[in-house]
């Protein structure tokens, strides 16, 4: 078989638009090795260089008959494979960012997971506490943490002095600052 270098590009490209799946051959053994090289040197990856190279030829193939005449068959198939490396290198990109995106995600879900069972945790034993409060300091932290009223305002209600509220009050809290302090 003859040198691959001494056919015309212009040759084979008129024989290809005829059908002449020789001359197609021909121009795919005289390039490939050159094309696989340009797309590895973009891409760094063999499979990935390789899809280009088929891709690449394949459109050539698909498109032989629109091409002109005198148009270069080189600077079609190169032009081809850089456009489809760097579609490549955008794809690799954009799957690094879903990725990234996904782990992101991920990232808060297990935060907000871990977050909610610390919640649960502390709400249990903060209630665990209020219940071993004596009966009338839990009273009064009930009426005024869950029920929103007023010191003056559960004065009146039990009946009772609003200094005596303060007191309950400020050995209620410190009870639970004391017992959340030696949970935590």
């Amino acid at each position: 078989m003859k040198d691959l270098e001494l056919y015309n590009d212009e040759n084979l490209m008129q024989e290809i638009k005829a059908d002449n799946v020789y001359a197609f051959d021909i121009l795919y053994k005289k390039y490939s090795k050159k094309l696989y090289n340009f797309s590895y040197s973009i891409l760094k990856s063999k499979e990935e260089s390789e899809n280009v190279l088929q891709d690449v030829f394949f459109v050539l193939w698909e498109k032989r008959l629109t091409i002109e005449k005198g148009s270069s068959v080189r600077y079609f198939i190169f032009t081809a494979a850089h456009n489809a490396a760097i579609t490549v290198l955008r794809k690799r990109t954009t799957e690094i960012k879903f990725i990234e995106f996904l782990k992101s995600l991920q990232g808060v879900n297990q935060e907000t997971l871990t977050s909610s069972i610390e919640y649960t945790e502390l709400s249990d034993k903060l209630n665990e506490i209020i219940d071993q409060l004596p009966q009338r300091q839990k009273e009064v932290y009930l009426l005024h943490h869950e029920q929103g009223l007023k010191y003056n305002e559960i004065a009146g209600k039990l009946n009772i002095s609003i200094n005596t509220i303060e007191n309950h009050m400020s050995r209620a809290l410190k009870t639970i600052r004391m017992k959340l302090g030696a949970y935590s």
